[in-house]
C-alpha cells in the first residue's frame, strides 16, 4: 500500500487518483480494478475516494481525458519544430511509442474501453481520441504530398489506418513479450519501413 498525503487540495487528489488508476492497469486487467483496490493502493478509505468521483465510470472517464489531452498535447510538441510532413509523421510516431513505455496501463485500459460494448463517457472519449488522431495523420499525409514527399497517388485514409495498426501491433508485441519498454527499441526501425512504403519514388 502506498500512502498518499491526504491534505492534498481536490484537484491534485483526482490527478492523483487518476495516476493511481495507470499505474494499477499496468499490473493487472483494467476490468478488475475497483474502487476498493484504488483506494487501498493510495492509502484512503472509499468513502474518501468518493468524494471526488462518485462511482468507477466516472473515474475511468476522468482517465480517459487524462490520456487524450496528455498524449495529444506531446504529439503537438513533437511535431510543431518538425523540418517536414514527413519528418512530423515520424515524431508522431516515436512520440506515440514514448508515451506508452512511460504509461504501460495505458494500452490496457484504451484496448479494455474499446472492447467495451456499453456507450460510456470513457469510451467516447477513447473514440474521440482516434477520431483527432486519425484527422491530424491524414492532414500531415496530405501535406506530405503537397510537400513532394509522399505518393500523390497514396491512399490518404489507408496510410492513416496503417499507421495506426502499426503502433498497436508494436504495442501488443511488446505486451506479449512482457517489456512494453522494447517499443523503443522498435519503433524507429519499424517506422523506417512504414516510410518506405509511402514515401515518393523519385
Amino acid at each position: 500500500m502506498r500512502t498518499r498525503d491526504h491534505h492534498l487540495p481536490a484537484e491534485e487528489r483526482r490527478a492523483v487518483i487518476v495516476q493511481t488508476v495507470i499505474e494499477l492497469a499496468a499490473e493487472r486487467n483494467p476490468n478488475g480494478i475497483t474502487t476498493a483496490a484504488i483506494a487501498e493502493r493510495m492509502g484512503l478509505t472509499q468513502g474518501a475516494l468518493f468524494r471526488h468521483f462518485p462511482n468507477k465510470a466516472a473515474v475511468l472517464e476522468a482517465v480517459m481525458g487524462w490520456v487524450a489531452e496528455r498524449l495529444l498535447a506531446r504529439l503537438a510538441r513533437a511535431t510543431e519544430g518538425a523540418t517536414s510532413p514527413l519528418a512530423a509523421l515520424e515524431a508522431m510516431f516515436l512520440t506515440h511509442a514514448e508515451f506508452v513505455a512511460e504509461h504501460p496501463g495505458v494500452p490496457h485500459l484504451l484496448f479494455g474501453e474499446l472492447q467495451n460494448a456499453d456507450r460510456t463517457g470513457s469510451k467516447a472519449k477513447v473514440q474521440s481520441l482516434v477520431e483527432r488522431y486519425a484527422g491530424q495523420l491524414r492532414g500531415l499525409i496530405e501535406q506530405g504530398k503537397a510537400f513532394g514527399e509522399i505518393d500523390p497517388d497514396l491512399d490518404t485514409e489507408a496510410a492513416a489506418i496503417l499507421f495506426i495498426g502499426t503502433l498497436q501491433g508494436l504495442v501488443i508485441q511488446s505486451l506479449l513479450a512482457g517489456d512494453v519498454g522494447r517499443i523503443r527499441h522498435d519503433a524507429p526501425r519499424v517506422f523506417a519501413i512504414y516510410q518506405r512504403g509511402i514515401r515518393r519514388r523519385s
